[in-house]
């Protein structure tokens, strides 16, 4: 087989994050393929929109022009005692008369420090020594809604939000011993190796949560978070152990608070463990997996975890910063029929279908079947791959394209699968291919499915089964190793592994024995 990157259908642990399952040194990997799966994506537009939506990020907007022309500051750039209650009244967590209660005022506190850690208000002091707050650059086109600015700030808060959330997780109890450590070199060690910890699993979550959104249907987007433990925790094909269900729960607790901060921002939508599971007897801990399996209502108190559009932007803003690739959705489906094709073809983390779908959508039937059609030709490495991806795009454009498909019935290369497709549509007045352009098709409809498959070896017997060896496989494969195609050794190789009857295999790797020795 030609080596190349293939899209394969690729499983959870060889897309983002493999080397560590792997086990890959460090010197690997430039050599190893990290493949992050396509996310679809509102416009820009509707995703700043969304973001001005988020209770925190709007505050700091309403703060920020509330500073305005100037507001006196303490000297730490915090909001003087006498404004606090006005704050929190103006964002409307307080009523507007009586008293305001304290965490009312916290929580303005909250959104100003975010306003000042965006720019959104900068931070002075005038000629009399006093401190003060206006009105940031950015506050204007933010407020008025351009994408590039607002989308820019809340990367930045769910940046701010993502690490405070690591470190709120990393902070010793109080009353412990750690909590005195700051003169402890020990114990300052102990804390960073704990944030350490904390981020490498809040990012080894977003990962995941990233990864199965990508492939969830419409509205299933929603992952329990028993679920996403257990993908963190259980090793992929077993079962989880008394002792792995013990790691699930830990891994449940640990996330728990990191991923209500992150909901704030509107990264993620998320409900928080039922703090009543854990009010249980002494010793006795809350079941994450169990031999009963839980009712819906029964499984959301463990929690329910859902990324959100803004979460998938922000995750793959920073996959990109970190040099990752990590594509669109029709990034691959914006040129001809022949780059789509192509792109298709050599992309490792790419979802065909989707891609085909977005170029063939609005298309006049007949003159995409011709382009595409024509971009499918060639005895190249990808060839056979593309003549799929082409009938496959055709079945998308439906009966609209018959009549461009019937120009190609002679042609040696298309006619075999344009046949196969008009009889699949429902025509009854296909003609019968010649022999020579059958056996091609074969040849080629196989190699496809092996270039494509990945090697999965059950989905290649299923095909094998399927080939048209009738009890004389020696004659059959007499003509099949003759056809003049670059992968029909390939072809008969794997037959010959994979056949079942020891007959039929014995015949095969002849063949590709022969196929071998004319070229």
């Amino acid at each position: 087989m030609a080596e190349a990157v293939l899209p394969a259908d690729m499983e959870l642990q060889d897309l983002y994050g493999a080397f560590a399952a792997h086990g890959l040194d460090e010197e690997d990997l430039d050599d190893a393929a990290v493949l992050v799966p396509p996310v679809k994506l509102p416009a820009e537009q509707e995703l700043a929109e969304q973001a001005k939506a988020v209770p925190m990020f709007g505050y700091a907007l309403t703060l920020a022009r509330w500073a305005a022309p100037h507001r006196a500051v303490d000297e730490f750039g915090d909001l003087v005692e006498a404004d606090r209650a006005p704050a929190a009244r103006l964002l409307g967590l307080a009523p507007a008369e009586g008293e305001v209660p304290e965490e009312a005022e916290v929580e303005a506190l909250r959104a100003w420090s975010l306003a000042c850690d965006l720019d959104l208000v900068e931070l002075g002091t005038t000629a009399e020594d006093e401190h003060v707050a206006v009105p940031g650059p950015d506050l204007e086109p933010a407020e008025q809604g351009d994408p590039e600015t607002v989308l820019e700030l809340w990367l930045t808060a769910a940046g701010i939000v993502r690490e405070l959330a690591v470190e709120a997780d990393s902070m010793p109890e109080e009353g412990t011993e750690e909590a005195t450590a700051e003169e402890d070199e020990d114990g300052l060690n102990e804390v960073e190796e704990a944030r350490d910890e904390a981020a490498e699993l809040l990012d080894e979550a977003l990962q995941v949560l990233y990864e199965t959104t990508a492939f969830a249907d419409p509205g299933n987007e929603t992952v329990p978070l028993g679920v996403l433990a257990a993908l963190l925790v259980v090793p992929e094909g077993e079962e989880p152990s008394e002792e792995l269900l013990g790691d699930i729960t830990d891994v449940m607790v640990a996330l728990d608070p990191m991923l209500g901060d992150l909901a704030e921002l509107g990264l993620l939508e998320y409900r928080p463990i039922d703090p009543e599971l854990f009010d249980e007897e002494e010793g006795e801990e809350p079941a994450v997996v169990g031999e009963e399996p839980l009712d819906e209502e029964e499984s959301a108190r463990f929690g329910l975890v859902r990324l959100t559009p803004l979460g998938q932007y922000g995750i793959r803003q920073w996959l990109l910063e970190d040099g990752y690739d990590a594509p669109l959705v029709g990034e691959l489906a914006q040129g001809d029929a022949a780059e789509l094709l192509r792109g298709v073809c050599e992309s490792a983390n790419v979802l065909p279908e989707e891609e085909l779908r977005v170029w063939t959508a609005g298309r006049e039937p007949v003159a995409a079947a011709r382009e595409l059609l024509a971009a499918a030709r060639g005895d190249d490495a990808y060839g056979p791959l593309r003549r799929m991806l082409c009938v496959s795009a055709l079945d998308l454009l439906g009966p609209g394209a018959e009549p461009a498909v019937r120009e190609v019935l002679d042609d040696p290369e298309l006619g075999g699968a344009g046949r196969a497709w008009l009889t699949a549509q429902g025509a009854t007045d296909v003609p019968v291919p010649p022999r020579t352009m059958t056996l091609w098709t074969v040849v080629d409809t196989f190699a496809a499915q092996l270039l494509d498959s990945g090697g999965d070896a059950a989905l290649l017997r299923e095909l094998v089964a399927d080939l048209p060896v009738k009890g004389d496989p020696a004659t059959w494969f007499g003509e099949l190793w003759r056809v003049d195609h670059p992968y029909t050794a390939d072809v008969l190789e794997a037959i010959g592994e994979l056949h079942l009857d020891r007959a039929v295999a014995k015949e095969a790797r002849k063949a590709a024995f022969k196929a071998r020795s004319r070229k």
